[in-house]
């Protein structure tokens, strides 16, 4: 019998949600084979069997979250399969291969709703003997920047864990709030009341939970909006050389197994203009200025469900082809809920490119803990101005934003005219 645990994806990762299970009991499985998939506030992804065999029990059912190193199922031989255990969570009315073989095997227990979803294995903490609550390094440096005691906060994580929800709802609390003493109002007139604004659903509408990777999406947004003093600086950028550039090399790079793409082109002007501007490949801590030795690039990539940022790490010290190579590797791989916990975090500074789908430029929120992020606008010929003449070139609006806690705007536009000086006069043998 073998234990399959809810796996640590990454240093800060306290609990994971199953999100789909990928076979039911009683099924065969191979070692190494995809068995279920989970979401964590870093990443979506496929967890393998960590054994071959028959998957004798579920424990824990799709949407559950649990604690890491939880065991959510076992895998063993034929003989050890437990009759009673669905093969996944059901909900009320659904059909299929798992609600057809519980009512085959004469199981009328309904799958448990989601107040009745319970772990019996986890037995909540108290807090530690100094008073403070278990919360991972994001909560408590928000914690900080709010001057907020954690322990005052009842946590509804895994062993009472103080989570980015617990915060911020702690954060908006009313009672946090400044006590104001109201003018009077005139005797003639009642007390204003304005009523909440709820999006309630009319007949026609459809209603869905919101997926985990959207609830995750939310928090990190609205923490984001919360925590920098987001402005923008927009470039109109000329990548008619770079465009040339493309067409002459791009048959080369494919026959050496990369695509070359614009995207290439502005990661390595990127990653040369935070080595000469350090201050925005810097982030925030309480009142400390953390200057970040490594460049590493965070990608953002357009998933069916949301968006996710895999990071390329040490981007200076690749060169074009390196780069092009690394970002169409996790770009797949994400897409395809391969990426390993090490590949989403650790970001120093976020490309994320609107201008694929049309947008002549974009207003990105800035990806925390980093100062900064830059937006791609299409990338199109348009008629300029070239010499006292209407000329054809191939032009685009490149977007920073950045956390004007740190970067001044004259840092930001200086940075914004290195890259847009390396983009226009490309050094061809950096190709």
């Amino acid at each position: 019998m073998t234990d399959v645990i809810m796996p640590q994806m990454g240093e800060s990762i306290a609990e994971g949600t199953v999100t789909k299970w990928m076979k039911n009991v009683g099924d065969r499985v191979q070692r190494d084979e995809p068995l279920f998939e989970i979401s964590t506030d870093k990443v979506d992804a496929e967890i393998p069997s960590p054994a071959a065999g028959i998957l004798t029990d579920i424990k824990v059912g799709e949407g559950e979250t649990v604690g890491v190193n939880t065991v959510v199922a076992t895998i063993g031989q034929a003989n050890e399969v437990r009759g009673a255990g669905p093969a996944r969570a059901q909900v009320p009315g659904e059909s299929g291969p798992a609600a057809a073989r519980q009512q085959a095997d004469g199981l009328s227990t309904p799958a448990p709703t989601p107040a009745d979803k319970t772990v019996s294995s986890i037995t909540p903490e108290r807090p530690s003997g100094n008073g403070r609550r278990r919360s991972s390094p994001l909560v408590r440096r928000i914690a900080k920047d709010h001057n907020v005691d954690i322990a005052q906060i009842q946590g509804s994580g895994i062993g009472g864990r103080v989570t980015k929800h617990d915060i911020l709802d702690y954060l908006q609390d009313d009672r946090l709030k400044p006590a104001v003493t109201p003018a009077p109002a005139p005797a003639a007139r009642e007390p204003e009341t304005r009523a909440p604004q709820v999006a309630r659903p009319a007949g026609a509408d459809r209603v869905e939970k919101m997926s985990v990777m959207r609830k995750k999406i939310a928090e990190h947004m609205v923490l984001s909006r919360r925590t920098s003093a987001h402005v923008y600086s927009v470039f109109h950028v000329n990548f008619s050389t770079i465009e040339t550039l493309r067409q002459q090399k791009k048959a080369e790079y494919e026959q050496r197994g990369a695509k070359l793409t614009y995207m290439a082109f502005i990661a390595r002007a990127i990653a040369g203009a935070l080595s000469r501007h350090p201050v925005i490949n810097a982030s925030i801590d309480g009142e400390n200025v953390v200057y970040r030795k490594d460049i590493n690039l965070g990608i953002a990539v357009a998933l069916d469900e949301g968006l996710i940022v895999p990071v390329v790490k040490n981007a200076d010290e690749k060169n074009l082809l390196g780069l092009s190579r690394a970002i169409a590797d996790v770009a797949e791989r994400a897409r395809s809920k391969r990426l390993n916990p090490d590949e989403v975090h650790g970001g120093t500074f976020t490309i994320t490119n609107p201008g694929q789908f049309g947008a002549q430029f974009g207003m990105p929120i800035i990806n925390q803990p980093q100062v900064a992020i830059l937006g791609v606008g299409t990338i199109e010929k348009r008629p300029v101005v070239v010499d006292d003449a209407i000329g054809i070139r191939t032009m685009a609006y490149l977007t920073l934003g950045y956390d004007h806690r740190l970067v001044d705007g004259a840092v930001a536009d200086q940075f914004m005219a290195d890259v847009k000086e390396q983009l226009e006069c490309f050094d061809p043998n950096d190709c």
